[in-house]
């Protein structure tokens, strides 16, 4: 692939990167896949990936708390934290942030509490991005619908005033309808690839340009042909090959309006 792209989701802070994410790096620019945005979980993934960020010319951040990660977090100030970490030149959203129900509870912390705490966090990081004006990266996960639901109704207040997109989005084309006319984005992972993957590939083929992303969500979810292996943003330049197949449209043309929205939504050079 030759078009110059961003991979607008990755863990470049995770574990998994340790030992070569100078190469991870070399080799997704290698792709095409020129930008890449790193996303915080929680205070000190996300002070990682500013640092990361500062260190790779092409790599920008983000910066938020999971809602896997809302009990970890202990301090007090955590929100004022998250807000000097905003302010540095090299973040470009809020989060990762939103609702999860699909994990269990920590030891000793019932459901109900647990979804209340990622229910406060969530209002109050959106509440930050509004203060700060900065879009969000929105997660969630459920065994059902109630997640989506209850993300809904939290993040309609703050329409007209914070822009979301809704991460590695695998819900029907009629909810992705939903979220894209109230000016929300929506992104597709490696999942498009996947042969048995047809709700998403509905939304892949019906989203209008300027209403979606790509990611990887590196090192998590690698698309085909690299299904199974540790996903890197490199990998990017595969998922996008793909949509661009899947939606009948040149890679010139899709590249052209998906880095127009990427530009829209993270302001890089604000």
């Amino acid at each position: 692939m030759q078009k110059a792209i961003t991979d607008t989701h990755c863990h470049l802070a995770s574990s998994q990167f340790s030992e070569d994410l100078e190469e991870v790096v070399r080799r997704s620019e290698e792709a095409g896949v020129r930008r890449m945005v790193t996303i915080g979980t929680d205070l000190l993934d996300s002070r990682k990936c500013v640092e990361i960020a500062h260190e790779f010319s092409g790599v920008h951040a983000t910066v938020g708390v999971h809602p896997c990660s809302v009990f970890d977090v202990q301090d007090e100030d955590w929100l004022s934290q998250l807000c000097q970490l905003a302010n540095d030149p090299r973040v470009v959203a809020l989060g990762e942030m939103g609702l999860d129900y699909f994990h269990p509870p920590p030891d000793g912390i019932s459901v109900e509490d647990y979804r209340a705490h990622q229910k406060d966090f969530f209002r109050k990081q959106l509440e930050l991005a509004a203060e700060t004006n900065l879009n969000v990266v929105v997660h969630q996960r459920d065994r059902g619908d109630q997640c989506w639901s209850d993300l809904l109704e939290i993040v309609a207040p703050f329409a007209g005033r914070v822009r979301a997109v809704f991460h590695c989005f695998s819900h029907p084309w009629e909810e992705a309808a939903k979220v894209t006319g109230d000016g929300h984005l929506i992104s597709f992972t490696g999942i498009a690839t996947f042969k048995n993957a047809r709700v998403v590939q509905e939304c892949v083929k019906m989203a209008s340009p300027g209403a979606f992303m790509l990611e990887t969500d590196a090192p998590y979810l690698a698309p085909e042909p690299h299904r199974g292996r540790r996903c890197e943003p490199a990998f990017a330049a595969d998922t996008f090959g793909g949509i661009a197949k899947i939606r009948g449209e040149s890679e010139d043309t899709l590249a052209r309006h998906i880095e127009e929205t990427v530009d829209s939504f993270f302001r890089f050079h604000r």
